[in-house]
């Protein structure tokens, strides 16, 4: 679709969605292929955007810093997920629904899977609107998960059960490592996060994130907007491989790294 800024996007679906190589002057790549997960058992990738200058968000919201092409790319990952995680923050800063298929649908990505993946929502204290569309409007194959602790309210836990499938895993603070291990028992080994940057960081402290895909902006924003990873330092950083790089005709780029070994 960057080879001419006249088509019109509505009529590709998101596995024909194609970007040009960052660093060569060939054929675009077919990013359903570049994107696929890698067989062999569970992958956890992120997916964020940030602009220049490192800012997480505009105006509170990452969907601020984006183009067409990164919503685009958004929804081809998430048609290539069986289970999408984000935090509850996330879900009602960016106003989050259920996971719905993209432009043209999802059949040549999805084959004998549910026609969309569910979303795992991250929430301590299950602070939720359990009426939102995001648990009602939800397609009975892909039902609505919640990732919570055991000091979440019981009432709470009681209610969030009726709207969603609760998968408990941790004290006080979520323990990621074990949530993942739920969500691949139940058969959803090809996962991808969506932050916000308070999950994203705990995630990577806890050593399960496989891989980082990132959408730079080209924005400069200064103030005080996070960081896609907001929280205390890793101790130890992991480090990360460039696996590929991408570009499209508005100077956004499409980044994606994977953990060393």
């Amino acid at each position: 679709m960057h080879e001419s800024p006249q088509n019109d996007v509505e009529q590709t679906t998101d596995a024909d969605l194609a970007l040009r190589p960052l660093a060569a002057a060939g054929d675009p790549v077919r990013l359903a292929d570049a994107y696929a997960y890698p067989p062999g058992g569970p992958w956890l990738r992120a997916n964020m955007i940030a602009s220049v200058d490192g800012a997480a968000a505009r105006d509170d919201r990452a969907g601020g810093l984006g183009n067409e092409t990164d919503r685009r790319l958004l929804s081809l990952l998430r048609g290539l997920a069986d289970v999408v995680i984000v935090g509850a923050g996330t879900v009602r800063a960016e106003g989050y629904g259920p996971v719905r298929p993209g432009p043209g649908g999802w059949e040549k990505l999805r084959a004998d899977r549910p026609p969309v993946p569910p979303l795992a929502i991250v929430s301590r204290r299950l602070d939720l609107d359990l009426d939102a569309p995001v648990f009602t409007d939800a397609d009975p194959a892909a039902r609505t998960i919640l990732l919570t602790t055991r000091t979440a309210p019981p009432g709470r836990v009681r209610a969030a059960a009726e709207r969603a499938e609760v998968i408990v895993a941790g004290e006080d603070r979520l323990d990621f490592a074990a949530a993942v291990a739920e969500l691949v028992a139940r058969g959803h080994e090809r996962l991808l996060c969506e932050g916000g940057p308070r999950v994203l960081a705990q995630v990577v402290a806890t050593g399960v994130l496989d891989e980082m895909c990132l959408t730079v902006s080209p924005m400069l924003l200064s103030g005080g907007a996070f960081r896609i990873l907001n929280g205390p330092a890793v101790p130890v950083p992991p480090r990360l491989r460039l696996a590929a790089a991408y570009q499209d005709d508005e100077d956004f780029l499409f980044l994606r790294y994977v953990r060393r070994g």
